[in-house]
């Protein structure tokens, strides 16, 4: 089982894993890129464009998400995430890697799906498809020829995730810290969210982390730096609740707490498409 430190991989480490033939076999590389609904692009197309050798594609959006509701991305239940997971080859015994096309966006939503679902083999690749292709490594164009079902089994963990009804029951928790992954002026409300319909502001004693204040280039800062970032927003004992947009950048911040040595992170899987459109979940501004 990998430690902690072991949640981001370097493209070095998993060039050499890939073209070492005994160790190749136990990696599962997956391709999670995805994009916010106003940006033209299509992650399935580049997909084929350009990969990693042997990824496959992790449809976070639509394949593997929740069916029965109009929220994008939920969160699957357990036995659709292992259907569809074990059709990307995944086994219990995979070390998962997963990457997206901008560095560190999407890839930790799959990361922390992952981890919802009992699965701790798991890594996300630092710096993504950009580093990749920067370093000069090998990459597969085409459609991948089909893959070996594999054995994985999910076992939903529902420390890591909650929904809004329980996250409304503890505004005022002083055992939680609610901290908000949107940019900052959609935080404060000077500007409209960019969903149609949603109310601008934010959670009663949420506090603000801009998912793009952990990162640069593609990468997470230091870990002191990460480390720093928390403890002025939040005391260590403390149960760290993220949230975003639509789920996936509050995913970033989860991440980048447990690369800061936080162990209590969990993800409002609705975050603010959710809670901006009923008027019954308190906003301020």
């Amino acid at each position: 089982m990998l430690s902690p430190a072991n949640n981001i991989v370097s493209a070095a480490w998993l060039n050499q894993q890939l073209c070492d033939g005994s160790l190749s076999e136990s990696i599962v590389v997956l391709d999670a890129s995805a994009f916010m609904p106003d940006v033209p692009r299509d992650p399935q197309q580049e997909f084929i464009d350009v990969r990693i050798p042997t990824a496959r594609f992790f449809d976070f959006n639509h394949q593997i998400a929740a069916q029965n509701t109009d929220l994008p991305h939920m969160l699957p239940s357990a036995e659709l995430f292992t259907q569809e997971v074990a059709k990307l080859g995944v086994n219990n015994n995979s070390h998962v890697v997963i990457y997206d096309s901008q560095g560190m966006f999407s890839a930790p939503r799959g990361w922390w799906m992952f981890k919802a679902m009992g699965y701790d083999n798991v890594s996300v690749l630092d710096g993504g498809l950009p580093t990749w292709l920067a370093a000069g490594y090998t990459t597969q164009t085409g459609i991948p020829l089909s893959n070996v079902v594999g054995d994985f089994s999910a076992n939903y963990r529902p420390s890591w995730v909650i929904d809004a009804d329980a996250l409304c029951q503890r505004l005022d928790d002083m055992g939680v810290q609610i901290i908000d992954a949107r940019p900052t002026a959609r935080f404060l409300a000077t500007v409209k969210e960019p969903r149609v319909g949603l109310r601008s502001g934010h959670m009663p004693n949420a506090k603000s982390l801009p998912f793009g204040e952990l990162l640069t280039d593609g990468h997470f800062l230091p870990v002191e730096q990460l480390q720093q970032k928390f403890d002025a927003l939040s005391s260590a004992d403390q149960q760290l609740i993220f949230s975003c947009g639509s789920g996936v950048t509050a995913c970033i911040l989860a991440l980048a707490a447990q690369l800061a040595g936080r162990d209590n992170v969990t993800v409002y899987d609705g975050s603010w498409t959710e809670w901006g459109a009923n008027e019954k979940y308190p906003v301020v501004k």
